[in-house]
């Protein structure tokens, strides 16, 4: 089957962000490699997957949301705002102020994403000093109320840790405080329950997904887990080769006609599957597919 193409879909006037042919490029000694090709997508107070294997420029194009990508990449875009705000025009200084106060990125391993060697309350503080006018006990408040938030009960003993003493479990739960604290209407959180255990990553999805709805927050979930994502976003776009093949509301994946989004869906393995051969992808037709975007 040959899927039919589409230009991108239209400007959604209630979008927070509003991405339009976004392209990265590498360039090298031997030229220039076109690494995610002409991705366009809105994301509103909603909760938006982005959906592919590894390699396929889904956490690439969300550094490119919030600026953090340098040489030898380099970002083109027809169009790439927030809240109306051309993110291609920013100086330095705008960058700093909308990262954390606009939009907010949480990593996959607070191991690495966390300053070893400051506790987790000075770094809270920072993050707070760098975008409110606020008193030294205010900082303190907030900080306490966003770590019982997300479900952190010793606020005062957190405060006082260091990464390399908080679990896995813990030290993901301080970064979504540390990226909520300052109310950012965009959450872009780039696979933020890989590096925890199956028995933590609901919990955390679940926690995060419940904050980002009663805040009315718009969230961006990269994943390569489709049905884990399909449990709690409202949207998927699936991302093959640094382009999206397909988009549709999660509730409507288990009668997707893509191939690639076919294949995610249906070869996780499970109780029902275990013994069996895993439906794999035949990349050498792929040529027939014809992209949405």
């Amino acid at each position: 089957m040959v899927y039919a193409t589409r230009g991108p879909p239209p400007v959604d006037d209630r979008a927070l962000l509003s991405v339009r042919d976004l392209s990265i490029r590498l360039s090298a000694v031997r030229g220039e490699r076109l690494i995610v090709d002409r991705v366009s997508f809105d994301v509103g107070a909603e909760r938006v997957a982005l959906v592919g294997e590894s390699g396929s420029g889904k956490s690439l194009t969300a550094r490119a949301l919030l600026g953090l990508l340098r040489r030898p990449l380099s970002v083109s875009a027809e169009r790439l705002e927030f809240e109306d705000e051309d993110l291609r025009a920013l100086t330095p200084a705008r960058w700093a102020d909308l990262r954390g106060s606009g939009m907010a990125l949480i990593l996959q391993d607070p191991r690495y994403a966390l300053n070893p060697v400051l506790s987790i309350g000075r770094q809270m503080d920072e993050v707070l000093r760098i975008h409110q006018r606020m008193s030294g006990a205010e900082r303190r408040d907030r900080t306490e109320a966003i770590m019982l938030a997300v479900g952190l009960a010793e606020p005062a003993r957190i405060a006082r840790a260091f990464p390399h003493e908080l679990s896995g479990g813990m030290g993901q739960r301080v970064m979504l405080a540390m990226m909520l604290v300052n109310g950012p209407r965009l959450l872009i959180a780039d696979e933020p329950t890989s590096s925890l255990d199956a028995s933590l990553r609901d919990q955390v999805l679940e926690l995060m997904t419940s904050l980002v709805e009663q805040r009315r927050m718009g969230l961006l979930l990269i994943s390569h887990d489709l049905q884990q994502v399909a449990r709690c976003c409202e949207r998927v776009l699936v991302m093959y080769r640094g382009r999206i093949v397909d988009e549709r509301r999660t509730q409507d994946l288990a009668s997707a006609e893509h191939p690639y989004t076919r294949t995610l869906w249906s070869c996780r393995p499970g109780g029902r599957t275990y013994g069996t051969q895993l439906p794999v992808l035949v990349r050498e037709a792929d040529e027939q597919w014809e992209t949405l975007s």
